[in-house]
This record gives C-alpha cells, structure tokens and sequence, in this order.
C-alpha cells in the first residue's frame, strides 16, 4: 500500500535516535512509514552497522557518507536521554552541513511517548539535543508529538524537506565529545 498524501512524494529518511531506550520506536517508525506506507526510505544506521571503538573522526565521516549521503530529512526520535547521546548531536550536525558532495537535509524532531513531561502540550528545550533546539529556535526545524497518522508524517517530513532550502540552519554548537549525563543540558 502506498499513501502519497500531500505532497505526492516519498523522501530518504534518516533517523537518529537512542538506540539502546528507543530501538522499539525506530522499529516502529520504520515498519510503519517505510514498510506499511510506503511513505519514507530508510537510512538509518542500525545497531551493530559501525563498530563503537573505531575513531570519532572515522565514525562521524563513515554516518556522513555512507548514511545521511542521499538522504534529504533527518528525523530525530526524541525519548528521555536523547539529548545526552554524542552519536545523535553528530549525525544532526552531519545532516544540517553543506558539503560538495551532501546537501544539508531537513531537520525534524519527533517527542516520543517515553519523554518525561508534566504537560502534553510542552517539552523542555533543554531536554532535547541542543543542537535540534538551535534549530527550532531559527526555525530551520520543528517539532512534533509522536503520531501514527502517516498523512501528518508524511507532511511533516515534506515540510522539513522544503524548509532546508529557503531557512539557514545554525550548526554552531560545539559538537559533542562524549555523551553526557544528567537531567537537562543548560
């Protein structure tokens, strides 16, 4: 079945996320909108696709080229630790970066159901990865609740597609050295 609602196209998808407390959503994500729906095509980095010991450099260019290289929006899932994960603050830089050889993709995140928030309607923007709140702030990304509404999905991933050529995204927060800890980064 294939659901082109909208805006009548599909898009390489990649989606960043925290693979060890929210695998179960980017499976989900991805049955759903690139299998079920046919409305995205994954390219995401699976669990075990690059060895964790290799050197930062290496793993940052090895994501940029062999996994955000096509792709056109980058979706980041966002659940209670996202923002602390190094791996995820790179592949939004990575996304957000005009190359030569990779255009910048759209930008968008998504506040999984496991985010810890006292009112639905709110999120703490020093609670997400800091360089997706730069993004929103400069309006180059949005943010959305989680949904299975492939028509809403489909047009949110749309929409970041269009927004990554007429809005300048702002990648000027340091990168992440490590991956960091506590409740909230500022």
């Amino acid at each position: 079945m294939s659901l082109l609602a909208g805006s009548g196209q599909r898009h390489k998808t990649f989606v960043s996320y925290h693979h060890a407390n929210d695998q179960d959503y980017r499976d989900s994500f991805e049955a759903m909108f690139a299998d079920h729906y046919d409305i995205i095509v994954s390219q995401s980095v699976q669990i075990g696709d690059i060895d964790a010991n290799l050197n930062t450099e290496y793993v940052r260019q090895r994501i940029r080229d062999e996994y955000l290289r096509d792709s056109t929006v980058t979706v980041v899932l966002i659940g209670s630790q996202t923002w602390q994960r190094k791996h995820v603050d790179w592949e939004i830089g990575s996304s957000i970066r005009n190359t030569r050889n990779n255009p910048r993709s759209g930008l968008l995140g998504i506040i999984l159901p496991t985010y810890p928030r006292q009112d639905t309607s709110k999120y703490d923007p020093y609670t997400i990865p800091p360089r997706l709140a730069k993004n929103i702030d400069c309006e180059y990304a949005k943010i959305y609740n989680w949904s299975n509404d492939p028509a809403e999905v489909q047009e949110w991933i749309h929409d970041a597609f269009n927004r990554r050529r007429t809005v300048n995204p702002d990648n000027s927060y340091l990168s992440f050295a490590n991956n960091r800890s506590g409740e909230r980064w500022y």
